[in-house]
């Protein structure tokens, strides 16, 4: 009998020229450098923030003495995940996060449908409080993904979810696709890429099935 083919879900964010980012961030622009009919290639230049599309943050994000996301180690961003659904909560807190998180999960996928149109940043989504972060701290969390722009609310200013996670060494993985997931088990690759300087870089972020 051949193998099993594995159930890959792309659940990155197609980036693209115009793209929504959050407010304030560099637009994304793609340019033509280099056409086939004249110099035998395509060629083309991408100009965007570090946090466009789906990415992951680093602590320097946050942190002035943080490590830049080159400097991160890989391990967090490749194993078992768990994808949560968190529909109808408004705020996801300490005790409705210890209520659904399994007890052996390493990588925690938050489902919160924040993107209801791809072209529309959006407005509000479900995010964590600073008590739910600390508990992922307590609970062993290496990785905290969401599709939401943030675990924190658009209106934070000092970010305490970020520095909360970051902090402790706990990856941050947002804009995730998780609409079209099921709720359970995966492995995942997400693998930023290794930018010196950056505070973030953008991933391609995959879910495998068990």
């Amino acid at each position: 009998m051949p193998p099993r083919t594995p159930v890959i879900h792309d659940v990155t964010r197609p980036v693209f020229a115009g793209m929504p980012v959050w407010p304030g961030d560099a637009a994304c622009r793609l340019a033509w450098t280099g056409a086939l009919v004249e110099g035998g290639a395509n060629t083309s230049a991408l100009s965007c923030s570090v946090h466009t599309g789906t990415h992951a943050d680093g602590p320097y994000h946050v942190l002035g003495d943080g490590a830049r996301i080159g400097d991160v180690p890989l391990d967090a961003f490749v194993g078992s995940a768990h994808v949560i659904d968190t529909a109808g909560v408004g705020e996801i807190g300490a005790a409705w996060l210890d209520a659904h998180l399994p007890s052996d999960c390493e990588r925690v996928l938050l489902r919160t449908g924040a993107w209801t149109r791809p072209d529309v940043f959006p407005a509000a989504w479900p995010a964590l409080t600073e008590d739910a972060a600390r508990l992922l701290v307590d609970r062993g969390i290496r990785l905290v993904g969401t599709d939401a722009p943030s675990p924190d609310p658009l209106d934070s200013h000092d970010l305490p979810v970020h520095r909360t996670l970051l902090g402790a060494g706990v990856a941050i993985v947002e804009n995730l696709m998780l609409d079209d997931v099921t709720p359970g088990e995966y492995e995942m690759i997400a693998l930023p890429l290794r930018l010196a300087e950056a505070d973030a870089s953008p991933v391609r972020a995959v879910l495998v099935e068990r």
